[in-house]
């Protein structure tokens, strides 16, 4: 048991390191920014002012988003999703697959749940034993169900889910400028090292500062921008490459509102408080809001499979006397598809 206990507290302590080496990047730039390039180097009173009375800000929004992702916890889920012992023991012992389905149909009567597996089953978590709200995923390193889990970051040794994932987009767009600024502000006395007029100790310290700014802010420019346009489409990671199935089947944007609100799903409806590292986000990360399922075909050849989507009726829509209400609809579609 102790070696067990050492053994997990070397994983724990390991995790940390990716954060502990950002922590020190940082703290290397302030000094050779701060120290080295304002006070040592930069001769220009105004030119000096301008650059601490802009750095200081964006540094304490920078490291604020950067701490609140790393200790924002994630949210737990809730008790009624857990499978009662007796259930789940008596799903695991089940043989038939559709007896197995009705079983977690009655399960989740009562829970916001409209997320299938690709079988069209309730979908399960059988390390944690309870039935997944929706959009979450059981991450393996945290070793528990996640709410709309994004992906486990080591960088910030936390998964990136609905409790922390505004604080993550802005440690990206704020990391992404704390890097062009330096950079740019860094140029001209890039320049002048390679051209000898640049004297003294610092100058290897603000040559290697532009180096890492640069390299930083060109990988930074591609993630943030991906998670732009996972905000703006209403998606996570995940469901970037495995797009989440409903009843009708898989939809990659089964959650996407509007541009604008999926953006206000994340960012909240105070505009005040949008860029500023605090829980705004819309919802309680169980129930999420989908979009209007209007297609013609849907209508047209399944309406009353449409309604239930909706409403969240439980129902089975392949009973006869429901297959028997389309067979006019059906006739109407083949006869005019003859007429034209």
């Amino acid at each position: 048991m102790k070696e067990e206990s050492r053994c997990s507290f070397c994983v724990k302590l390991f995790k940390w390191f990716p954060v502990l080496f950002i922590t020190a990047v940082i703290g290397w730039s302030y000094y050779s920014y701060v120290i080295q390039l304002c006070f040592l180097t930069v001769e220009d009173m105004d030119e000096k002012v301008c650059y601490l009375i802009t750095y200081h800000p964006l540094l304490v929004l920078f490291l604020w988003s950067y701490w609140q992702t790393i200790f924002t916890d994630v949210y737990s889920i809730p008790k009624q999703f857990k499978i009662p012992a007796a259930e789940f023991e008596k799903l695991q012992k089940e043989p038939n697959e559709e007896n197995q389905r009705r079983l977690l149909e009655q399960l989740s009567t009562d829970l916001p749940v409209l997320c299938r597996t690709f079988s069209g089953a309730i979908r399960v978590c059988e390390k944690c034993r309870m039935i997944k709200p929706d959009r979450a995923h059981h991450c393996s390193v945290c070793g528990k169900c996640v709410l709309k889990m994004d992906h486990h970051c080591p960088w910030v040794n936390n998964c990136v889910s609905f409790s922390n994932y505004k604080f993550f987009i802005l440690f990206l767009g704020y990391a992404l400028v704390y890097c062009v600024f330096i950079s740019l502000t860094t140029l001209q006395y890039f320049i002048k090292f390679w051209t000898n007029n640049l004297k003294g100790y610092g100058k290897f310290h603000i040559l290697f500062l532009f180096f890492v700014a640069v390299m930083f802010a060109i990988s930074l420019v591609s993630l943030f921008g991906f998670h732009c346009y996972l905000i703006i489409a209403n998606r996570s990671t995940l469901e970037s490459f495995r797009p989440p199935v409903f009843r009708m089947g898989p939809d990659k944007n089964g959650f996407s509102i509007g541009r604008y609100q999926n953006f206000i799903q994340v960012f909240g409806n105070d505009k005040v408080k949008w860029f500023l590292p605090v829980h705004t986000s819309l919802g309680d990360g169980v129930a999420f809001p989908q979009r209007p399922r209007d297609e013609d075909t849907d209508s047209l050849l399944n309406p009353r499979q449409h309604h239930c989507e909706e409403v969240g009726d439980e129902e089975d829509l392949s009973s006869p006397e429901q297959t028997s209400d389309l067979l006019p609809l059906q006739t109407d579609l083949r006869s005019t598809k003859q007429q034209l």
